[in-house]
C-alpha cells in the first residue's frame, strides 16, 4: 500500500512539473521581410511663415530584424528591428522636384541625422501587453527602446497584429520628437521651420524562415 502511494505521488509530481511545459507553446521566430514592410515618415512644417515651406515624406527601404511570438501568448513576444539610416529616402511627394536632392542631403548630413556617425536606427522591445481586439485583429502595446542619432529613449508602439500560419503582420503609428534624440529641427532663415514632431506610419511583415 505504501509503495502504491509513493508511486502515485511521484507520478503526480512529474505530471504537475511537466504540465506547464506541455501547455506552453514555443514562440515562432519570424524574419522581417524588407520588401513587404514599410515605414513612412511625415515631416511637417511650423513657424510664422510655414506656408512658404514644404512638408516632406521619407521612406525607410532597408529594414532588418526579427520577431519572436506565440499567438496564444502574445505578452511573451519580442521584437528587434534595425533600419539603415543612410538608406532613408525623400520621396518628393508634395514638394518641388528640384528641392528633393537638397532636402535629402540635409536630412542625412551632420545637421540632422548625421548618418556617417549614426548609421542605424534600432528598436528593441522590452515588454508586450495585450490591448484588446478589433474585428478579429489583435492589438498589442509594444514597449521598448528606440535608438536614433546615438540617443536611446523609451517608446511604445500601439500595434494591430495579424497572425497567419507562416507570417505575422503588424502595423501602427508613432509620434517622435526630434529634440528628444538630440536633433535640432531644421529652420530656414529662422522663419520656416520643420516641426519637431515626426509622424511615422509603419508596417512590419515577418515570415517564418
Amino acid at each position: 500500500m505504501r509503495y502504491a502511494r509513493t508511486v502515485g505521488a511521484l507520478f503526480l509530481f512529474f505530471w504537475l512539473s511537466g504540465a506547464p511545459r506541455a501547455a506552453r507553446a514555443e514562440a515562432v521566430r519570424y524574419q522581417i521581410d524588407s520588401t513587404a514592410s514599410r515605414v513612412l515618415i511625415h515631416v511637417g512644417k511650423a513657424g510664422l511663415l510655414s506656408f512658404a515651406g514644404h512638408e516632406h515624406e521619407v521612406v525607410a527601404p532597408k529594414i532588418h530584424g526579427s520577431v519572436a511570438a506565440d499567438p496564444d501568448q502574445p505578452a511573451q513576444a519580442s521584437v528587434d528591428v534595425t533600419f539603415d539610416a543612410s538608406a532613408l529616402r525623400v520621396t518628393g511627394a508634395g514638394e518641388p522636384a528640384q528641392d528633393v536632392a537638397e532636402v535629402q542631403k540635409t536630412m542625412l548630413g551632420p545637421e540632422c541625422l548625421d548618418v556617417e556617425r549614426f548609421p542605424t536606427i534600432r528598436f528593441v522591445s522590452t515588454s508586450v501587453a495585450p490591448a484588446g481586439e478589433e474585428a478579429g485583429t489583435r492589438r498589442l502595446a509594444i514597449h521598448g527602446s528606440l535608438t536614433l542619432h546615438g540617443v536611446t529613449r523609451p517608446v511604445t508602439l500601439n500595434a494591430r497584429v495579424d497572425f497567419e500560419s507562416d507570417s505575422i503582420d503588424a502595423s501602427g503609428v508613432l509620434a517622435v520628437r526630434q529634440t528628444d534624440f538630440g536633433i535640432k529641427p531644421i529652420s530656414k532663415a529662422g522663419v520656416v521651420n520643420v516641426k519637431d514632431e515626426l509622424d511615422i506610419k509603419w508596417r512590419l511583415v515577418g515570415r517564418r524562415p
